[in-house]
């Protein structure tokens, strides 16, 4: 078998050193990695497996006939593949992703954002306090429920970042509501989530997380009609996409009522622009985009990928594989 490494420049940390000499042994890796000039040149025409991360170049099932003629399996150590999937797909081509690997860093600082946002952390950390003013906010804290028996959402409840926030809430004695139209009853009584409307959720809940995935029908579906119904003191978090965030909506419903606060890891534009009202407002925090895998957390994925290669080698079923069908659901 021959194989080939093909990405950004984050294919090295993905892929360690350790890991390409594990794949050099299993699967015949060439750990050169190639430039998407280099595999449409066809450097890759012998190839079998192809191992990538972000930069994943996306070809026509025309050129894929071309340049990739022995191509069998794709093993893709991110998320969302939807640049790049279906024609892959088309061909009979097998694509595993990385995406549930990857969904655990962003579950994990939901959840930790969650327990925070829960005791009021995000309402109590803007600016240094004179000694009255850390009085008075501390007499104001009690205004907050803290984790047990506290009330959260989670929009996207049923996907793969939602059900292990879910499932990590569990041990916090949290009481979940979920918004998802794609899932199933019988699937939210297993994680313990009690599906619920957005007007109930926004309404009711002391933090709301986002954790949908990208589609038209989610793009502007977090409104004012929506960030308007908020508690006073409720938290709203978003690790999806910006574009599924009214952004001048929510900066309203922030300055309405400043007891609330936002905490966002994607904007649409990102980052924001610099005149955007959510740059000025002292209730929204934004950060960078890094909820998903960083430092030696892509380390996971590539490992994923080395999970996945065995499983295809040997006929075995992987989670980690991806159907045509999937793509209406994913991010």
């Amino acid at each position: 078998m021959k194989s080939r490494m093909i990405g950004s420049d984050a294919l090295q940390r993905v892929y360690p050193s350790d890991l390409v000499e594990t794949l050099r042994a299993e699967a015949g890796l060439d750990p050169s990695p190639l430039t998407e000039a280099d595999l449409r040149a066809g450097a890759a025409a012998d190839c079998e497996a192809i191992f990538s991360t972000w930069g994943m170049p996306a070809l026509s099932e025309t050129e894929l006939a071309v340049v990739l003629p022995r191509l069998k399996a794709v093993f893709y150590a991110a998320g969302s593949v939807q640049s790049f999937a279906r024609p892959l797909l088309a061909r009979g081509i097998a694509l595993y992703g990385a995406w549930g690997a990857n969904a655990v860093a962003v579950a994990e600082v939901a959840v930790a954002q969650i327990l925070l946002a829960n005791k009021g952390f995000f309402r109590f950390r803007f600016s240094p306090k004179t000694p009255a003013e850390t009085e008075a906010e501390r007499a104001e804290s009690i205004a907050y429920p803290g984790n047990v028996g506290c009330r959260v959402g989670l929009l996207g409840a049923g996907g793969r970042i939602g059900a292990l926030v879910a499932a990590a809430l569990r041990q916090h004695r949290v009481e979940v509501l979920g918004y998802d139209p794609f899932l199933p009853d019988e699937r939210a009584v297993e994680l313990g989530v009690r599906k619920a409307s957005l007007e109930e959720i926004f309404s009711t809940c002391q933090t709301v997380s986002n954790h949908l995935a990208d589609k038209p029908a989610t793009r502007g579906l977090c409104n004012f009609n929506l960030f308007s119904r908020m508690p006073r003191n409720a938290t709203f978090l978003n690790m999806a996409r910006g574009a599924q965030v009214v952004e001048e909506d929510l900066a309203r419903a922030m300055r309405d009522e400043p007891g609330r606060t936002a905490v966002l890891d994607v904007t649409d534009p990102e980052p924001p622009v610099a005149d955007s009202p959510l740059r000025a407002l002292p209730n929204v925090l934004l950060t960078p985009h890094f909820a998903g895998s960083n430092g030696n957390e892509v380390r996971r994925m590539g490992e994923a990928m080395l999970d996945a290669f065995r499983d295809w080698r040997d006929g075995r079923p992987s989670s980690a594989r991806i159907e045509a069908a999937m793509l209406a659901t994913m991010a």
